[in-house]
């Protein structure tokens, strides 16, 4: 293949944001301000008992605060490197025999703080500020407890990986408010919702974190964060002074009540009306010791309470991963995560019980999760499709081990095995670690194996057709084969301020199978390597540029060449709006269905804002020449997409989300297909508990509308009560195919109690 290099376009554009960003007066006013300033690296702060009761009202007036530790000195991170912040932080630390209490003090000019009443976990175009606590110093995973002016929660959980957990959940209070002089938090965060170690005095890493969103997104930070040292948990600070305090033990009760009633369209055009239903269930948590917990779930209801986005599926032939929403998974998720999706809870559809242990010896970390599944997908991957298998009955043990270097390195081991009822069973084990060879590099390895032994039921596999793998060795119909699989990957990063590099060789034989996860390709050996470079200044209209480029290589395992690519890119940042541009250029060449395609290529871009604090919103679009891969062929393809949120009313969300994508015969000039998927989401928040919104979705593929309204009361993220209703339309045939008019196929309507119980 040839690789083209950058178009002059390209080049001019990069020569004119270079020249935009010039330094002017205002630069050499900031570089005189910042020449006494010294950032703060890996602080210490000491948290004091309270000397009083502490009202978590956002006032801060309460005798428990006098004395408290206090936290200041913040360091710029982000636009400014290790500059000065423009306003200051103060963080207060107090604790007694039940919770740690956090204050933060934002100074600023109130008119211009940006704060919404939302939703939880709604807040991150907001003013907010996080704590960020490893509580076991191993920089292996940490808790991100966040709040925004108005106290409203957000809570994410960070994995060795880097990855944030949107859907992690923990239970603490909050309380904030504006000020004549900026805005101000409270938190209690309760011990029992904590796992840390027990002993008499704590030493905990911890770093606070502030989002100060104007022109750009401002990031200021207790601890100092050198973009040299790749590792930056390795950087926060330290908390000391919290002692004699029992972390998170005994036992909890999360009892439910649901009803739901369901009804649909019949083939005679009735709407039949099911019998409405009501079920108990009741999830159960004991912790004997703080290092140490089981939870189980008896009959319980993972129903979703908002459906998953759409996805355009119309060019691909692999499935499509959905993230996971249901609160049992997700406490200990972060533990399975891995460079290959070995575990996918997803997997686990319809439990009729499971049940979870996590503990901790040391440095180690175990979590072991075992399900009963009544009905299970199976994912089947191929060299260049996957298939998709609603199979009965199946029991899941899934197993992950643990055990922290130190310095982001750990080693590891995950095992997974399913078996399925009237036969067959699929078993995976292997090895993974990541070593930090200095502050700039590491290298991580990951090795698994995987035997298969098929069920022997060729119905359930009949959409599948006379299809086979590992060079028509084998049939994808379940008829009972047996096979073993592997998967290996190495890779090295190298990362700085300033440029990063990054190679990675992954292989998946043609028998790898990963029933539990979400592994949806095999049959490829793939080497890839990639560089990027950063330019950042001080002030001036443009923030940084971002220049990188990939290229890679994909073959199979008949050392077959399957695909081959090199893309370029450039990104940048101004100081208007929290604009963000990407520009992006590909080239490749494949072997697909046995025809080669070469000159393949595709440019696209997207510019992101958030002009002010009442609307933000992404566009992006892109062309070129793509595979129509479900009729081979070439084709011309566009797309574009948009999502535009507004917020007229710091209460009133209006959130909308637009995906378009056609294609034509890059020949014979013939549509392949076309079509659109439209989302719109209206949140009121009428109390920080009592929350209305309504989804509203069309899907012009499958010519269907989704109308979802709900009704929340939320005490806390687990002790919640909802109702609500799904209605889905269909163009349905009146007499004939032109008089086809939108009917009502489906509805369910559903109402959930819940409530946490720590007796």
């Amino acid at each position: 293949m040839t690789v083209s290099r950058p178009s002059r376009p390209l080049l001019a554009g990069v020569a004119l944001i270079v020249s935009l960003a010039a330094a002017g007066p205002a630069a050499a006013r900031r570089a005189s301000s910042d020449a006494d300033f010294a950032p703060r690296f890996q602080p210490t702060v000491v948290a004091t008992r309270a000397a009083g009761e502490i009202a978590i009202d956002g006032a801060l007036n309460d005798a428990g605060w006098i004395g408290a530790g206090r936290a200041d000195g913040f360091t710029e991170f982000a636009p400014r490197d290790l500059g000065r912040p423009d306003v200051a932080t103060e963080a207060l630390f107090s604790y007694d025999d039940e919770a740690l209490y956090v204050a933060v003090i934002c100074h600023d000019d109130p008119r211009t703080v940006r704060a919404s009443l939302c939703e939880r976990d709604r807040i991150w175009s907001d003013d907010y500020v996080v704590l960020m606590i490893d509580t076991y110093a191993a920089q292996s995973w940490a808790y991100e407890i966040s709040a925004n002016p108005h106290g409203i929660q957000g809570d994410l959980l960070l994995s060795a990986n880097n990855e944030e957990d949107l859907g992690y959940d923990l239970v603490y209070h909050s309380a904030g408010r504006i000020t004549d002089g900026g805005w101000q938090i409270e938190m209690a965060i309760p011990f029992a919702s904590l796992r840390f170690p027990d002993r008499p005095q704590q030493t905990w890493r911890l770093n606070v974190w502030r989002n100060r969103p104007r022109a750009s997104r401002e990031q200021h930070t207790w601890a100092a964060i050198d973009r040299d040292d790749a590792c930056m948990t390795c950087q926060w600070g330290t908390l000391t002074g919290v002692r004699d305090v029992q972390p998170g033990r005994g036992l909890e009760l999360l009892p439910s009540l649901t009803a739901r009633q369901e009804g649909a369209r019949t083939a005679t055009g009735d709407f039949a009306e099911g019998d409405i239903l009501g079920e108990a269930s009741l999830g159960l948590k004991y912790a004997p010791t703080s290092t140490f917990s089981a939870e189980g779930t008896i009959n319980p209801d993972f129903s979703q309470v908002e459906s998953d986005a759409a996805q355009i599926d119309a060019n691909t032939t692999f499935a499509l991963s959905y993230p996971e929403k249901r609160p049992f998974f997700l406490e200990g998720a972060e533990m399975y995560k891995t460079e290959f999706n070995a575990v996918y809870t997803r997997s686990v559809n319809d439990p009729a019980f499971a049940a979870k242990v996590i503990g901790r010896a040391g440095q180690t970390d175990v979590a072991l999760l075992a399900a009963q599944d009544e009905h299970t997908p199976i994912i089947l991957p191929f060299a260049e499709q996957s298939g998709f298998v609603a199979a009965a009955r199946s029991w899941s043990n899934l197993l992950r081990i643990r055990h922290s270097l130190g310095d982001r390195s750990h080693v590891g081991l995950i095992a997974t095995d399913r078996r399925y009822e009237g036969g067959g069973a699929a078993t995976l084990g292997g090895v993974d670690g990541r070593l930090r060879v200095s502050r700039t590099t590491s290298v991580g390895a990951q090795i698994l194996f995987t035997r298969t032994a098929e069920p022997d039921d060729p119905t359930l596999t009949e959409d599948l057709g006379d299809l086979t793998f590992d060079a028509g060795r084998r049939t994808a119909a379940f008829d009972g084969e047996m096979f073993n699989g592997h998967a290996v990957l190495a890779c090295i990063e190298h990362a700085t301020r300033t440029w990063g590099v990054d190679v990675d060789y992954w292989e998946r034989s043609p028998g790898f199978r990963a029933d539990a996860g979400f592994e949806p390709r095999n049959d490829q050996r793939q080497g890839e390597a990639g560089s990027w470079y950063v330019k950042r200044w001080s002030d001036g209209l443009v923030e940084l540029v971002n220049p990188w480029v990939n290229l890679g290589r994909m073959w199979d395992f008949t050392n077959i060449r399957k695909d081959e690519w090199v893309v370029g890119g450039l990104g940048a940042r101004l100081r208007r709006a929290q604009i963000t541009a990407t520009a992006v250029h590909m080239r490749s060449s494949e072997l697909f269905g046995g025809v080669e395609f070469g000159g393949i290529w595709e440019t696209r871009g997207q510019i992101s804002a958030v002009p002010a604090r009442w609307i933000e919103g992404v566009v992006e679009a892109r062309t070129g020449h793509r595979i129509a891969r479900r009729e081979l062929v070439m084709g011309r393809e566009r797309a574009a997409a948009a999502e535009v949120t507004l917020r007229p009313l710091d209460r009133l969300a209006l959130e909308t989300t637009w995906e378009w994508i056609q294609s034509f015969d890059a020949c014979a000039d013939t549509c392949l297909f076309k079509g659109y998927v439209a989302r719109a989401r209206v949140n009121l928040q009428l109390t920080r508990e009592l929350s209305t919104r309504l989804v509203a979705q069309y899907d012009a593929f499958n010519e269907t509308w989704e109308i979802d309204p709900l009704v929340t009361y939320r005490l806390s993220p687990f002790s919640i009560f909802y109702v609500g209703s799904t209605r889905d339309y269909a163009r349905l045939a009146a007499g004939d195919e032109e008089r086809r008019t939108w009917e009502l196929a489906e509805r369910t309507y559903f109402l959930k109690l819940q409530y946490l119980f720590r007796p």
